[in-house]
């Protein structure tokens, strides 16, 4: 694995990560945080030394294969030295116990990773906050299987990503147990803290719901048609990739829904009892499939989440009653044209990763893309990438080969117009 161009700071070479196990446990008034993690990671060389992306937190203690290892903050770095030198493609158990009051990563996106709210807690990573709660390579393309533990206040409910394994309660506090099975990058991690109620929804998958209670009804009016989503998107793109759905409402306003492994997080601005933001609940789903199950092997390649998203939320409109497909591609092509044309799609750069034009002009992309190929040909290809690549990782290059094939005309044209030539094409 190398080091992302976009964010060269954050990954680390040298090994891959095959499990995290999580163990914290938190106390919401004081924002403390004492921690547990233990990563099984394969060296893919000889390792002498080796670095974590980790940062804000004090480590206390590190173990490498139960041996005792000598350790360093550098910057956002905990570099570890194990006693003996780490052997190329056997796997080994690094333990790392950690405390203290996370805070947040400053970014040019704001803060990300460990947030706070009135009464609990928000985690929102991507692209680069998970360091601000457990040590771990973050670099979009590691993905690993979690086991993650969370002991508080029994006041509280807790959602993580993954599948629930139980929770035992003790005196005041109840630990809650959560398992993610499928290769999940760091970014996509989330821990949920409130005071939520818990509502459970019924086919096609597994539904969950975690909401302020003042928020319940609303709430199942503007998901009301969620699993109506989930069949038409498995129809469309293949069958839905993980073994439930979560959706948590925090309880504050956010400026954007999130997405996480299996697990999606609202603000209650989101939340209207009209179905207003019924295009970001499609938005979020679409990234379960793309996104999720499909990770970008580099940040530059972060059209292959948010156009093909976009493009979700049209095909949602048009199937569910809503404004056709092609209204919303009109409407999105004067929004792009009246912006500056300067971002070339396959590589857009850092400072325009999450641009508007990245996600208007991707979904623009994938119409004409389907325009070219015919329907029938387009929802093939896609059906096909989601299969062979699930739980994987994407480039454009993998996807503009798969399109050729299932394309009688040649492709590389259009593709050449809309990824990379900075120009909105005729």
């Amino acid at each position: 694995m190398s080091h992302d161009a976009y964010l060269p700071l954050h990954g680390n070479g040298g090994y891959r990560v095959a499990h995290y196990d999580l163990d914290l446990d938190y106390r919401v008034g004081p924002g403390r945080l004492a921690g547990r993690a233990r990563l099984v990671i394969v060296p893919d060389r000889a390792l002498s030394r080796f670095s974590l992306d980790f940062r804000g937190l004090r480590t206390a203690r590190v173990t490498v294969a139960g041996k005792a290892a000598k350790y360093a903050h550098r910057g956002a770095k905990l570099v570890i030295t194990p006693q003996r030198a780490l052997a190329a493609g056997t796997p080994v158990e690094v333990d790392v116990r950690y405390g203290g009051s996370p805070a947040p990563v400053p970014s040019r996106w704001g803060e990300l990773g460990w947030d706070y709210l009135d009464d609990g807690v928000i985690v929102a990573s991507q692209p680069i906050g998970a360091p601000s709660f457990f040590p771990c390579n973050d670099h979009p393309s590691d993905k690993a299987t979690y086991a993650i533990a969370v002991t508080t206040a029994s006041t509280y409910h807790v959602a993580v990503t993954g599948e629930p394994r139980g929770r035992r309660s003790s005196a005041s506090t109840t630990r809650w147990e959560y398992e993610l099975a499928a290769p999940t990058p760091t970014y996509l991690v989330s821990v949920q803290i409130g005071r939520y109620a818990l509502l459970a929804g019924g086919a096609p998958v597994p539904q969950r719901f975690v909401v302020p209670p003042r928020l319940r009804t609303a709430v199942q009016h503007d998901f009301g048609r969620q699993g109506q989503m989930i069949e038409v998107f498995s129809e469309l793109f293949g069958p839905y990739p993980f073994a439930g759905y979560t959706v948590v409402v925090a309880d504050a306003e956010l400026d954007a829904p999130v997405e996480a492994q299996s697990l999606s997080v609202f603000g209650t601005n989101h939340v209207d009892g009209r179905r207003g933001s019924e295009n970001l609940v499609a938005h979020e789903l679409a990234h379960q499939w793309f996104g999720n199950s499909l990770t970008v092997a580099e940040w530059r390649h972060i059209w292959l989440n948010e156009g093909f998203a976009t493009y979700a939320e049209w095909l949602w409109s048009a199937a569910s009653g809503g404004e056709p497909v092609e209204l919303h591609a009109r409407r999105a092509r004067r929004t792009v044209a009246a912006q500056r044309q300067d971002l070339v799609l396959a590589d857009p750069g850092v400072a325009d990763l999450f641009d508007d034009r990245v996600y208007q002009r991707g979904a623009l992309t994938l119409h004409a893309l389907r325009a070219e190929m015919g329907s029938e040909a387009f929802f093939a290809l896609l059906r096909e990438w989601t299969e062979t690549h699930r739980h994987s990782v994407v480039t454009t290059a993998a996807f503009v080969e798969l399109a050729q094939r299932h394309s009688a005309q040649p492709l590389e044209p259009l593709f050449t117009r809309w990824l990379h030539t900075p120009a909105l094409p005729a």
